[in-house]
C-alpha cells in the first residue's frame, strides 16, 4: 500500500484544472474526475493512518469528502482518524454519516462498535457489533466477535466467554480471541482451561507482557515452578520496562 503513494499523489496533480496547448490552440481539459480523488485521498489517507502520521491522514481524509461528500469510506476512514487524535465528537459524526450513505458496511458497524464501547456506551456497541455479524459476507466476523466479547466483559455481560468461543470456532488462531479468553479463565482461577488457552497461543507466536505473567502465575497455582520461573525470567528479559514486569518485581513469588 505505501509503495503506491508517489503515484497517487502524481495522478492527484493531474486532477488539476488546467489547458493543454495543441495544434496552436488552447483547448481546455475535461473536468477532473472529482470521485476517483476522492478515493485516491482516502487511499492516501489509509496509508498515512498506517505509518502513525494522523495529521496527514486527516488532511487528505478530509480533502476526499470535501471532493465526495457522498463517498462513506472517507467519512469512516476520517471517523477512525479523528478518534486516534481525540476529537471524539468529530468521529461521531463522521461514523454515522459513514452508516447514513452505508448502512450495510459491517467494518464501519464494527469500528463504531469499538468506537461507542470506549465511550461506554457498551448496550449501543453490542448492536453495532451484531449488525457487523448479520453480514455473512464480511470477511473477518472474529474481529467482531472479539471485540463484542471485549464490550460484554466491561459491562459485566456473561455472554463474553460465548462471544471469544464463537470468534475462535470461525478462526481457532485467531490470537486476539486467545488472549481474551485466555484473562478471562485466568480471572475466573479456571488454571487448565488458562494453561491451554496461553499454550494455544504460544504456538502461533511470542507471548504478551499480560500473557507472560498470567502464564507465570498459572503455572504456579499448577504447582510447576520450573515453568513459571521460564515465563517470569521471559518478561524481566524481553519486558524489563513494562508494568507487567514492575508488578512482577514489585511482589516476587516465593522461591
Amino acid at each position: 500500500m505505501i509503495r503506491g503513494l508517489a503515484a497517487a499523489a502524481l495522478l492527484l496533480v493531474s486532477l488539476t484544472a488546467c489547458v493543454t496547448e495543441t495544434s496552436g490552440e488552447l483547448r481546455p481539459q475535461s473536468p477532473p474526475d472529482l470521485e476517483e480523488a476522492a478515493k485516491i485521498n482516502t487511499q492516501l489517507g489509509v496509508d498515512y493512518a498506517r505509518q502513525g502520521r494522523f495529521d496527514v491522514a486527516e488532511e487528505k481524509l478530509r480533502k476526499a469528502v470535501e471532493q465526495d461528500e457522498n463517498y462513506a469510506q472517507a467519512h469512516s476512514m476520517l471517523a477512525y482518524v479523528l478518534t486516534q487524535i481525540g476529537d471524539r465528537e468529530g468521529a461521531e459524526r463522521e461514523y454515522r454519516r459513514a452508516l447514513a450513505l452505508a448502512p450495510g458496511d459491517a467494518a464501519t458497524h464494527n469500528n463504531f462498535g469499538v468506537f461507542l464501547c470506549d465511550l461506554g456506551k457498551t448496550k449501543e456497541a453490542d448492536r453495532e457489533f451484531q449488525t457487523a455479524l448479520a453480514d455473512r459476507n464480511y470477511p473477518t466476523p472474529e474481529a467482531a466477535w472479539t471485540n463484542a466479547g471485549i464490550c460484554q466483559q466491561q459491562a459485566k455481560d456473561p455472554r463474553a466467554e460465548d462471544s471469544f468461543r464463537a470468534a475462535l470456532k470461525i478462526n481457532p488462531e485467531y490470537r486476539a480471541a486467545l488472549a481474551q479468553i485466555a484473562a478471562l479463565t485466568y480471572r475466573k482461577s479456571d488454571w487448565q482451561r488458562t494453561d491451554a488457552f496461553v499454550k494455544r497461543y504460544e504456538k502461533l507466536g511470542s507471548l504478551t507482557p499480560d500473557l507472560l505473567l498470567i502464564a507465570a502465575r498459572t503455572q504456579r497455582k499448577l504447582g510447576d515452578k520450573v515453568a513459571a520461573r521460564r515465563y517470569e525470567q521471559t518478561l524481566l528479559r524481553d519486558f524489563p520496562e513494562s508494568d507487567q514486569a514492575v508488578q512482577l518485581l514489585k511482589n516476587p513469588p516465593a522461591p
